[in-house]
């Protein structure tokens, strides 16, 4: 770890009014920030009626998503977005190490909540084309010791590449990867470090140790079931925490922070598909004593400060979330003090700064400047053309050639593969969600990035068998997506999309929508919005025919909804005829790469393959 010291830029005012985050009293439990810190925040420790109080800073990040530096890999740009926002390991870096010299370097601690080696370019590389398990050092691993993480907890995504790719970004890490509920398929024993204890040494006080448990969501093992299935299992993060907490305090745990990879709203995205919860960490803070502060992450939400009461002991257990990939730090500050000689929390609070008025950490950077440089000539380099511009932008709400370019490449591909098989003969249909609106492939040369940005998750393609009733029902879950609307509009798409849901009380995300197509242009249907969901596909043709409801249809359809994401129906079940474990978004560049020249004409057409309509007339929506 780098030993300059950061210049303090939190030291005057304006820069910490700038630095925190402000946000809005959002319901029960959850406090408002103010623009500053708070009195207690900044008064130094004092004696309290049963002995001394001593401050522990502990601060957080989560899902960093293989975002080190504030730059976007899909537009070769700066990172920007219309709230300001700046990104990367490197600027919370900057904030992590100026609290650090604000306070004291003894009196802190600094952990992660998960999601680390997947999410972006710079991290695919060093996953799949300069694999870490064949000795290059991945940036995230370099970028994380430089700050000097004391822990950090596995997130669901860091399955996504395998355990061997897992275990070599263990093995360059400087600190420890913690997943109590990541467990042996047998034994159930934990395959990584469940905790770790930090012993916090102050002068003048005896030592105090610090406990912090990993946690992960346990829906790994429908998400990344082909790299887990047989090898390792998930517990409840209830369910385990209520084991593991006694164990860390019978341990001599003095205080027990949760690094914990799970949002706090109770909610799961798989439905019934597992006994346990997907979004915990309140849960968590209620029913598991003995808990003291919780670093939340998975939900790509920023929660300031929360407290959650928690039933058996009557206590409140601090929650904070930090905005991932790096665009906020959580700061939280515990107040200790001997309570009939044990160290209790007896105050806690917590805060927000936003990384986007602090400088890049040099160290960091400077850590990562080799790998960022190669990455990016592997990113801009030309390796087709395409006859016509497509972008995904209106794709969550009309037929676009660029949705049409994935479906058609996933189709194409597996209808190869079945080459010589018993479902040869098959119809191939294809699934896809669009989930990033600022895809756009452009009219000329084609880069690698402008490719990877139409499929930017690293979902793999699996082909599985469905009946033409089975086809219609998913579409029908799919069509959920949708409010209900009586007029044809116009409507903003905000009007029309992002139905909240029983599967979505917070709103449909742009990813559990998907869109169907077929090849040569065979499928097509309406969703009518004005229709109660379960009734809206109308029209759903096969080859200019009704679908045969009987019929047989290979579908294309990735790995995560394959195996339970989004909880759509017969996916689980149906019959697995295709499985080469190939990223869909590499398929698409080998596409490219094959074939030079990207023609619209091939894949799309100007009647669309499926419309939105309302009682039968088209609707009208406007951006």
């Amino acid at each position: 770890m780098s030993t300059d010291k950061t210049p303090d830029f939190l030291a005057s005012a304006t820069t910490r009014r700038q630095l925190l985050t402000m946000a809005a009293v959002g319901g029960a439990g959850v406090a408002a920030v103010a623009a500053g810190p708070s009195a207690a925040a900044t008064a130094a420790p004092g004696p309290g009626t049963n002995g001394e109080i001593v401050r522990l800073t502990v601060l957080g990040t989560t899902d960093l998503h293989g975002n080190v530096l504030n730059w976007d890999y899909f537009k070769n740009a700066t990172y920007a977005d219309s709230k300001s926002n700046a990104i990367g390991v490197a600027r919370a870096s900057s904030i992590i190490k100026s609290v650090r010299a604000e306070v004291g370097a003894e009196r802190t601690l600094t952990i992660d909540a998960g999601d680390t080696i997947q999410g972006t370019p710079l991290a695919y590389y060093y996953a799949k084309i300069d694999p870490i398990t064949g000795g290059s050092t991945h940036p995230m691993a370099a970028a994380m010791n430089q700050v000097g993480y004391d822990a950090a907890a596995l997130g669901n995504h860091e399955y996504n590449y395998g355990l061997d790719t897992l275990r070599a970004f263990e093995k360059q890490l400087d600190f420890p990867l913690l997943s109590a509920n990541s467990v042996d398929w047998n034994t159930g024993a934990p395959v990584f470090k469940p905790w770790v204890i930090k012993t916090v040494k102050l002068p003048d006080t005896k030592a105090i140790k610090v406990g912090i448990l990993g946690l992960v969501t346990p829906g790994v093992a429908i998400w990344d079931a082909a790299n887990v299935e047989g090898k390792v299992r998930f517990p409840g993060i209830v369910e385990q925490a209520k084991v593991m907490v006694p164990r860390l305090k019978a341990a001599g745990a003095d205080v027990v922070i949760v690094a914990c990879h799970s949002g706090d709203n109770g909610a799961s995205s798989w439905g019934d598909a597992l006994p346990y919860v997907e979004n915990a960490s309140a849960i968590l803070a209620q029913e598991v004593p003995g808990i003291d502060a919780i670093l939340v992450g998975h939900a790509h939400i920023e929660i300031p400060q929360r407290y959650v009461t928690n039933t058996v002991t009557g206590k409140k257990v601090l929650l904070s979330e930090p905005l991932y990939w790096g665009m906020r730090v959580t700061r939280m500050s515990l107040d200790l003090q001997k309570v009939r000689g044990q160290w209790q929390v007896v105050h806690s609070e917590s805060l927000l700064y936003n990384s986007n008025v602090a400088p890049e950490d040099p160290a960091v950077s400077g850590a990562v400047a080799a790998s960022h440089a190669k990455v990016l000539t592997y990113v801009n380099s030309v390796i087709g053309t395409s006859k016509q511009a497509m972008s995904a932008a209106s794709s969550r709400y009309e037929d676009t050639a660029a949705m049409d370019f994935i479906n058609y490449v996933q189709g194409v591909t597996v209808k190869a593969a079945l080459a010589g098989t018993p479902q040869a003969s098959l119809p191939v249909l294809s699934i896809a969600a669009p989930f990033n609106k600022a895809a756009a492939i452009p009219q000329g040369d084609v880069t690698v990035r402008a490719v990877a940005g139409l499929y930017i998750f690293d979902n793999t393609l699996i082909g599985i068998v469905l009946t033409g009733q089975q086809v219609k029902d998913y579409l029908e879950q799919s069509a959920w997506y949708f409010q209900q609307r009586s007029g044809t509009g116009p409507y903003t798409p905000e009007q029309v999309t992002n139905a909240v849901t029983p599967l979505a009380p917070g709103g449909t995300p742009d990813y559990n929508y998907d869109i169907m197509g077929g090849l040569d242009k065979a499928l097509t249907y309406d969703i009518d919005i004005a229709k109660e969901r379960g009734s809206r596909i109308t029209g759903l043709s096969y080859a200019g025919a009704p679908i045969d409801l009987s019929a047989q249809f290979v579908v294309a359809i990735n790995n995560y909804r394959q195996s339970g994401g989004g909880n759509f129906p017969h996916v689980k079940a149906a019959p697995v005829v295709y499985n080469r474990q190939i990223e869909i978004r590499q398929l698409i560049i080998d596409w490219v790469t094959a074939n030079k020249v990207i023609d619209a004409s091939t894949f799309s057409s100007a009647v669309p393959d499926w419309k939105l309509v309302s009682n039968g007339l088209p609707v009208t929506i406007t951006a």
